[in-house]
């Protein structure tokens, strides 16, 4: 088991890093380059809307799902028709949401049309996150690790032919945000198709060397959809803590740009929103890293707090919170010293209002990291009424003070209101952590921390008269000593926490 968990997180791992920074800052970055802040902020605004309410699409099912094949994989036939027939009924009860707030907001026919195209695909992506459960229960991780980027290799071919394809600018061909959302339908169709055809196959073969219980099954596999009402309850029951959960994160995270195109003075909503979606787009590359590593924590967090092993929950959490803040303060310092360079690489036009927002963007990946870690540590405890109070709370932040804000600076200001919200999430959870797990406050480990906080902040403030390459190369070189030299970064602790058998266990 612990070889093939191993295995997992190597190749999703791999093909996530080879595959979602190219989309991120390549694919992206060319599609805001072409059609323009103002169009993108269109774009990004109705696309933030239809992503706020995808939690309607899943539920919670995605993670119950997960646990419950991996536990009993001969229950994947029963539950594929079950929760397919659910996640149907799911769809339209998302769309009479999303479509009744375009209502309400007064949505242009055009509007209408992209937010139709950016719900399907919403669902569409949802669907291939309950494929891949099954994938992910069943432990077929280099099968989920495929689907998990082939939905964006695929965009990243057809937008590259649409955007820098000879014959295609023979033509006079014009892209717009309609072909960047028709781009990613069908390349989530495609997916979802291949991951359930391969997933139908891989039952009906039966080709489950480990679980010989599905093996003994007399049940032949049945895949026709089927709706059971009390399966359905029981199901949605167990999910509405996680996905209550979910829906105030992603309101937290993603309400900004929606706020900026009501509230952005001298009537330039879309522009703005533009400009914030530009900034945002290497935090959310940066902030994959932090959740990749907070993935196998999720497991391991799960068997030390069933196990009440507190020493190996603190030694375990101070381990990998060090590793994760000494990426996240680099990252956050350095980039922000040289964001004129930064955003001058990645846009034609408009590079001082994308190096106006940046710099506050940026420092969200230092809180951010923090949820990731601490997050997951009270979602393994089982204290999702916390989590959810603090989300809770910081959407109340956020939304107040972007009303604060927006009509007198913006962009700027909205990107304010971001850092306000993630970092009031961040601290909610490290104090409810220690309370909870009986963390004691180590003040050498602060003041470790501090040192090396500073001695970055140097760093990134005097080497920028280098040139940005230079400056964030070094910066990263004098980070790393600093962490070793102040023994943030400790080899032999790390080794020790590898080797713990607790952890071996999970």
């Amino acid at each position: 088991m612990q070889k093939k968990l191993i295995s997992g997180l190597f190749w999703v791992l791999l093909t996530n890093l080879l595959v979602k920074p190219f989309w991120l800052l390549g694919v992206e970055v060319g599609v805001q380059n072409a059609v323009g802040p103002e169009m993108y902020g269109f774009y990004f605004t109705i696309f933030n809307i239809s992503y706020i309410f995808n939690i309607l699409l899943d539920l919670g099912i995605t993670n119950f799902n997960t646990r419950n094949i991996a536990r009993h994989p001969r229950l994947v036939v029963k539950h594929l028709s079950g929760l397919l027939s659910i996640k149907l009924l799911l769809l339209a009860l998302y769309l009479v949401v999303t479509f009744s707030v375009g209502l309400l907001k007064g949505f242009s026919s055009s509007q209408f049309l992209l937010l139709a195209i950016l719900s399907f695909n919403q669902f569409l992506n949802s669907l291939i996150l309950y494929l891949r459960s099954n994938y992910e229960g069943l432990l077929l991780f280099k099968w989920d690790s495929i689907f998990s980027v082939m939905d964006r290799a695929l965009m990243i071919v057809i937008c590259g032919i649409l955007l820098w394809g000879p014959k295609i600018s023979a033509c006079n061909f014009h892209f717009s945000v309609f072909h960047f959302a028709l781009a990613q339908t069908a390349s989530y169709l495609i997916t979802a198709a291949i991951a359930l055809i391969v997933l139908v196959r891989r039952i009906r073969k039966s080709e489950y060397s480990d679980y010989s219980e599905y093996s003994k099954c007399s049940e032949k596999p049945n895949f026709k959809l089927r709706w059971n009402k009390p399966f359905a309850i029981a199901i949605l029951k167990q999910s509405l803590p996680f996905a209550l959960l979910v829906l105030l994160m992603a309101s937290y995270n993603r309400i900004d740009p929606i706020l900026l195109e009501q509230l952005s003075p001298h009537g330039r909503g879309d522009f703005y929103a533009g400009i914030y979606a530009g900034a945002f787009r290497l935090l959310d590359a940066l902030t994959m890293i932090a959740y990749l590593v907070s993935v196998p924590l999720l497991p391991i967090y799960s068997r030390l707090t069933k196990l009440h092993d507190l020493d190996e929950i603190r030694d375990t959490t101070r381990t990998v919170f060090s590793l994760v803040m000494v990426f996240a303060i680099t990252a956050a310092c350095s980039l922000a010293s040289v964001s004129d360079d930064i955003m001058a690489l990645f846009y034609d036009d408009n590079v001082s209002e994308y190096s106006s927002v940046f710099p506050i963007v940026i420092l969200c990946i230092i809180p951010i990291s923090v949820t990731y870690i601490f997050g997951t540590l009270l979602t393994a405890g089982g204290f999702l009424r916390h989590l959810n109070i603090f989300a809770a709370c910081s959407l109340a932040v956020n939304i107040g003070v972007n009303l604060l804000l927006i009509p007198r600076f913006a962009a700027v200001g909205s990107a304010w209101a971001g850092l306000s919200a993630q970092s009031i999430m961040a601290m909610a959870q490290i104090v409810a952590a220690m309370k909870i797990f009986k963390m004691k406050l180590s003040w050498r480990y602060i003041i470790k921390l501090t040192l090396f906080t500073l001695s970055v902040v140097a760093c990134s403030l005097w080497l920028p008269r280098f040139g940005w390459m230079t400056s964030v190369a070094m910066c990263g070189c004098v980070a790393v000593a600093m962490a070793l030299l102040l023994r943030l970064i400790d080899i032999k602790e790390m080794i020790k926490t590898i080797n713990n058998k607790n952890i071996q266990k999970v």
